[in-house]
């Protein structure tokens, strides 16, 4: 599950990029760049901080392969994709839920701090999009106002408490990702926000 759940969230990190980089018109070689690192930006981050190099994509070629693929279709079946109005929210949010648990376990098999693996939860989930935005010159997602972040940590923590109960542990991935996603497209929906220390322009 655990390996499933890393590579569906490639998946969706993937398509995420290059819904990004066709919305800036930039030419194949560029979209494959953006995909690439939205799709493993965190990702490596995370693994070079607790020292498990080479960083997964590296040691196993499939990542690459599947953002290979995942660039493919996104190209092709870009009109398709472009109709659905939200679909960049959509990939987005679903890469970010999925790629929370995906941290949080990478850090408890390295015998880390609950606070401290809800920490490289978040950063796997985030770090790829921050990538993508700072390269597509706009400012990352997470730096705004927008319940992004704040939705990896109570997934995160909520994976803890999940983990108590009597429950499959494959099943606990599943809810804890879910709760990300649902605390995420909520909080777009009913426009729920950070409180700002700007006043909103008029």
């Amino acid at each position: 599950m655990f390996y499933t759940i890393d590579i569906l969230g490639t998946i969706a990190f993937s398509i995420s990029g290059v819904l990004v980089a066709l919305n800036k018109r930039m030419d194949p070689f560029g979209i494959l760049i953006i995909a690439f690192v939205t799709a493993v930006g965190g990702g490596t981050l995370r693994d070079v901080l607790i020292g498990d190099t080479p960083v997964s994509w590296m040691k196993n070629m499939t990542y690459t392969y599947v953002i290979l693929a995942s660039t493919v279709f996104a190209i092709v079946f870009r009109k398709k994709i472009d109709y659905l109005r939200t679909s960049l929210l959509l990939f987005d949010t679903i890469g970010i839920g999925l790629y929370t648990v995906v941290g949080v376990e990478k850090g408890i098999s390295a015998g880390l701090n609950p606070i401290i693996c809800v920490s490289l939860g978040t950063m796997s989930a985030c770090f790829g999009g921050v990538i993508r935005d700072i390269l597509c010159n706009e400012i990352p997602v997470i730096f705004r106002k927008e319940i992004y972040a704040t939705a990896c940590i109570l997934g995160g923590f909520s994976y803890f408490l999940i983990k108590k109960l009597p429950i499959d542990i494959d099943l606990a991935f599943v809810i804890a990702g879910l709760i990300v996603i649902l605390v995420r497209l909520l909080a777009i929906r009913f426009k729920i926000s950070l409180p700002t220390l700007y006043k909103e322009e008029q």
